[in-house]
């Protein structure tokens, strides 16, 4: 079974994330399958927009599969931090509209691939949050992306407590678009996704290339951090100590 579902609706290409037995937490062969997928989306002139959403009823993605980054040393992590570069600069650099049909908990680096998308579609079960400390992981790329959304005071408040936002405060604070029942999130993305298509496809690419210019210096400084920070955490060993810790829990 592969990691991830390709589909063509018209002009809208929709990517599911298909390991729902994990919560549709990502591995690096996985992120490179969506980055592929994004790369030919971006360059075929018939795809107009593009739909993210996860496998199953319970999360969009739990974001990092924590099997594989349990035995990190500081080297891998920094590694580690260039594939998260080459994943967000691709999304980032997406030149069609990206809308990300939440059906369940975006957690982690899923809430911040579902931030960089451009319009979110969620229900009342969803939740989103960055709980990486939880893990005992440093947070660098999150803090950077919820900075410019939300302002300072409740990035740090997230950032420090690694609690999970319900869909009311998600909406209430701008990070859900719309908000409609579970079983409608996928048409309602459709919708969207099918009125941006239509948009004008010159004047499309350079609002989404200025969105990027805008914030572009703030991505090379978070990835840059990410580097320095990420290598202390995991040559410290504290990330492998809480994952274990976590691994352990739910063994019982």
């Amino acid at each position: 079974m592969s990691d991830i579902v390709l589909e063509i609706k018209g002009p809208v290409a929709v990517i599911t994330l298909n390991r729902p037995e994990v919560l549709n937490a990502w591995t690096t062969p996985m992120r490179n399958e969506i980055i592929e997928a994004l790369n030919g989306y971006n360059t075929d002139p018939a795809i107009k927009a593009v739909i993210m959403t996860g496998a199953g009823d319970r999360a969009f993605s739990a974001g990092q599969d924590l099997s594989e980054a349990h035995d990190f040393d500081g080297d891998r992590a920094v590694e580690w931090v260039g594939e998260w570069e080459r994943y967000y600069a691709t999304l980032r650099g997406l030149s069609k509209p990206l809308i990300i049909a939440l059906n369940g908990t975006a957690a982690g680096s899923a809430f911040q691939v579902a931030l960089l998308g451009d319009i979110r579609i969620g229900h009342p079960g969803v939740r989103m949050g960055q709980p990486e400390i939880n893990s005992g992981i440093p947070s660098t790329t999150g803090p950077w992306i919820m900075n410019s959304m939300l302002g300072m005071s409740r990035t740090i408040e997230l950032t420090l407590t690694g609690r999970l936002m319900n869909a009311d405060e998600c909406k209430q604070i701008g990070l859900i678009h719309h908000l409609v029942p579970a079983d409608q999130v996928m048409s309602k993305a459709l919708e969207i996704a099918e009125e941006l298509a239509a948009k004008p496809p010159i004047a499309m690419r350079l609002d989404k290339q200025r969105f990027r210019e805008m914030s572009e210096p703030g991505f090379k400084d978070c990835i840059e951090a990410g580097r320095r920070l990420q290598k202390e955490a995991y040559d410290s060993g504290e990330p492998a100590r809480m994952m274990e810790a976590f691994f352990k829990a739910r063994a019982k």
